[in-house]
């Protein structure tokens, strides 16, 4: 069983868990926008967010100009793995933090072994 909410409720769930984030984290974040797609792109069923970007880690005193990077929350399959609103603003909350994560430099090889994979 999955649920699903409006999406303008979803976005509400992104932004709480944004603004969760710890204040460090969020004096860090720079020129990166958080967006929500209702589906992942083609052949990426399982696929919850997505980073895209440079990493703060590889940012160096050339970094100016550039486009924002992107992290994206894919709505239809976070919903499809949450049973109720209760689960599904949890896996809201640690999809947003794997990405940033991410933003970070931190690899899905790290993150597991820290166990927030």
């Amino acid at each position: 069983m999955s649920v699903r909410v409006a999406r303008e409720r979803f976005e509400e769930l992104v932004a709480a868990a944004m603004d969760g984030l710890p204040p460090w984290v969020l004096e860090r974040l720079e020129n990166v926008d958080v967006l929500v797609e209702d589906r992942n792109p083609p052949g990426e069923r399982l696929l919850f967010g997505r980073y895209e970007g440079i990493p703060l880690t590889r940012r160096g005193a050339g970094y100016f100009g550039v486009l924002p990077d992107r992290i994206t929350l894919f709505r239809d399959t976070i919903q499809a793995a949450s049973r109720d609103e209760d689960a599904l603003r949890l896996l809201v909350r640690d999809t947003v933090v794997h990405e940033v994560a991410h933003f970070f430099g931190i690899s899905d090889e790290r993150l597991e072994e820290l166990g927030r994979g």
